[in-house]
């Protein structure tokens, strides 16, 4: 899918419409400035149709001004990313066709290996270097949501060849602008709590010391440091999760490598998008809900749910609907990041942060999901024979240091101003720019097409 999805684009077009209905006297005065704006993204459209011709031309080279300055804003951008434990790669792709002047194509496999580099600094963080003792990822909420994401993306994808751009577009503006809107909503209600307890704090409120103050206090909320003081979370790695999370991904992984891509790239011959292409696309219907239904009655034997097993986590998620949530929202978050054309974990986050999901959980667990997603899209790209596999190497490298490096920056912002809402208003800014980016230059793309008097129609999926 064209990353460079726009708001903007489908505004430029209502705009247009509107115009068309007024009386003749005032479409003349009117559309004297269509020209203009006509002119100007053309100019835009055509800088960056140079910028990827030369680079076709010559190659990516490192050294270069451009590549240099792609390289810093992804690195800052990475430092951003990881605090709040979302992969980044809806700022990675825009900074990447924007300055450095690559391809879509190439730029989202370098994308792919970028958040994986960065997931790897922030897994092996969170698992071994932990928190007061313990581990913060949920790797109850990661079995249960990691087969439904997959799943999801899987449906997004075809739902993106079907879906016209510009219906892609509005569904991107609206989503993900909502999301950021309720996760700084957020941020800023547990800002306001964490004030409250250091308010009570200085003036000696033993109570409140002591984790004996009542919920009643907050209007029904806890601050997220104290949820974290209290947490239930685990001191060693859980290694039998680990495997079944590992089966998880083989498992997908095979069936992608049996179907191959789009164009018939696959491990064995096969017509695309012919019956055996089906066949083995909808087998992850049944092994998705068998994976999910496996986990579900292991967790439903040992009278043991996610919401109890690790802190952070809402303890009102009993009964049947309460354990479905996490794979519904994985499914959800899943599916529009096939369709948007993003990682899932920008999707969830702000989900789980709405179910009650204290926010370093939420980091640590989307960061540890985000891993195995990204990491089955790099190895894909690599066997399908993705080219510059040397600069994505080094780009991955640059986000992994960054990840590292925002980790520890945010931590000691966390641990100084006792703070955990900093990563909340992390995750904000990512999705805000990412919105931003994402919309503003893709405006160009629907304009053009529009313009150019391209189809803009529903397509079929082959």
């Amino acid at each position: 899918m064209n990353c460079h999805n726009s708001y903007l684009k489908w505004t430029f077009f209502l705009i247009f419409l509107t115009t068309c209905r007024f009386s003749i006297a005032k479409q003349t005065n009117l559309t004297s400035d269509i020209p203009k704006l006509d002119q100007f993204l053309n100019a835009i459209y055509e800088w960056r149709a140079n910028q990827q011709q030369k680079q076709a031309d010559t190659g990516l080279k490192l050294l270069e001004a451009p590549t240099v300055v792609a390289g810093v804003l992804c690195f800052l951008a990475a430092s951003i990313s990881s605090a709040g434990g979302v992969g980044g790669g809806g700022l990675y792709v825009p900074i990447l066709t924007i300055i450095a002047g690559v391809d879509l194509k190439t730029a989202s496999s370098f994308s792919a290996f970028m958040v994986t580099g960065g997931s790897i600094a922030n897994v092996v963080c969170n698992m071994f270097i932990k928190n007061s003792g313990k581990i913060l990822i949920d790797f109850d909420i990661a079995l249960l949501s990691q087969p439904c994401m997959l799943l999801g993306v899987s449906i997004g994808v075809i739902c993106n060849r079907v879906l016209p751009e510009w219906l892609i577009t509005i569904l991107f503006a609206v989503f993900l602008g909502f999301c950021t809107f309720k996760t700084c909503k957020s941020g800023f209600c547990f800002w306001k709590l964490e004030s409250e307890v250091e308010v009570m704090r200085r003036n000696g409120n033993q109570e409140l010391e002591n984790g004996l103050l009542k919920n009643e206090s907050f209007g029904g909320a806890e601050p997220l440091l104290e949820k974290e003081e209290k947490g239930l979370g685990s001191s060693s790695i859980p290694w039998m999760k680990m495997g079944v999370l590992v089966m998880f991904w083989f498992s997908f992984f095979f069936l992608y490598l049996l179907r191959g891509n789009r164009y018939g790239q696959g491990i064995i011959p096969m017509e695309v998008c012919g019956v055996g292409y089906w066949i083995i696309s909808s087998v992850q219907f049944p092994l998705a809900v068998i994976f999910t239904s496996w986990i579900l009655y292991n967790r439903e034997t040992q009278h043991n749910i996610p919401s109890k097993k690790q802190e952070g986590s809402s303890e009102t998620k009993h009964g049947p609907s309460g354990k479905l949530i996490f794979p519904l929202m994985a499914l959800l978050a899943g599916v529009l990041g096939g369709v948007f054309g993003i990682g899932g974990g920008m999707l969830i986050s702000p989900l789980l942060i709405q179910v009650g999901i204290t926010p370093e959980v939420t980091a640590a667990t989307c960061s540890f999901m985000v891993f195995f997603s990204s990491s089955m899209s790099a190895v894909q790209y690599l066997l399908l024979g993705m080219e510059q596999v040397d600069n994505a190497l080094i780009f991955a490298l640059v986000c992994c240091v960054a990840s590292i490096v925002g980790l520890v920056v945010v931590q000691r912002a966390i641990e100084h101003h006792g703070r955990a809402s900093l990563i909340v208003f992390s995750v904000g800014i990512v999705m805000a720019l990412s919105t931003v980016l994402m919309t503003s230059f893709g405006a160009v793309d629907i304009w053009r097409d529009y313009t150019s008097g391209n189809y803009m129609g529903f397509k079929l999926p082959c």
